[in-house]
C-alpha cells in the first residue's frame, strides 16, 4: 500500500468524513482512557462545519479518504489544539506527526508564542507523542472525573 498523503485545510463538504474520524478516535481513546462523557463524542457535523468556518481546521488524506485531523484556536500570542485524530488503520506512518509539524510552522507564522491541548493523562502512548513533538505537563485537573493533563508548548524556547 502507497502511505503518501496530502494535508490541506478542511471543506465545509467534509464536516461529515471529520465527523466519522472523530467519533471512531475518540471512542477508542476512551475506551483506552476508561472516560466517559467526552465533549468530542457529543459532537455533531454541523459542529463540524463552524469549527471549519471559525478555526484552522486541517486533514490528512491518502487516496481522497479523510484519515486524519486537527483543529487550531488562535487566541493572541496563544492556540489551543484540539479534535486531533487518525483513524487507527493509518497511524504510525507519520500522519499524528505531520499534522503536529503543519500545526507549528502555521502556529510560528501567526506569531503564537505558546500552543495547548488537553488530553488523558493516564494514556501513556498519547503522552509519549505529545513529548516527543515539545510539549510538557503543565497542570493536572481532576474537574471532568479523570486526570486530565494541559500541555504546553512554548515556541520561544525551542529557538
Amino acid at each position: 500500500m502507497d502511505y503518501s498523503f496530502i494535508i490541506r485545510r478542511a471543506k465545509l463538504s467534509e464536516a461529515a468524513a471529520i465527523y466519522e474520524i472523530i467519533q471512531k478516535a475518540f471512542k477508542e481513546y476512551a475506551g483506552a482512557s476508561s472516560l466517559t462523557g467526552l465533549e468530542a463524542l457529543k459532537e455533531t457535523p454541523e459542529d463540524i462545519e463552524e469549527d471549519i468556518k471559525n478555526k484552522v481546521v486541517y486533514v490528512a488524506i491518502i487516496d481522497n479518504e479523510i484519515v486524519g485531523t486537527i483543529r487550531i484556536d488562535i487566541t493572541g500570542e496563544s492556540a489551543y489544539i484540539s479534535r486531533f485524530a487518525v483513524n487507527s488503520s493509518h497511524r504510525n506512518i507519520g500522519i499524528g506527526k505531520s499534522l503536529m509539524n503543519l500545526a507549528d510552522k502555521y502556529l510560528l507564522s501567526k506569531g503564537v508564542k505558546e500552543v495547548y491541548l488537553y488530553t488523558a493523562s493516564k494514556y501513556a502512548a498519547l503522552m509519549r507523542f505529545y513529548y516527543g513533538r515539545g510539549f510538557y505537563v503543565e497542570s493536572v485537573s481532576y474537574d471532568r472525573g479523570y486526570p486530565r493533563a494541559k500541555l504546553v508548548k512554548k515556541y520561544e524556547e525551542q529557538n
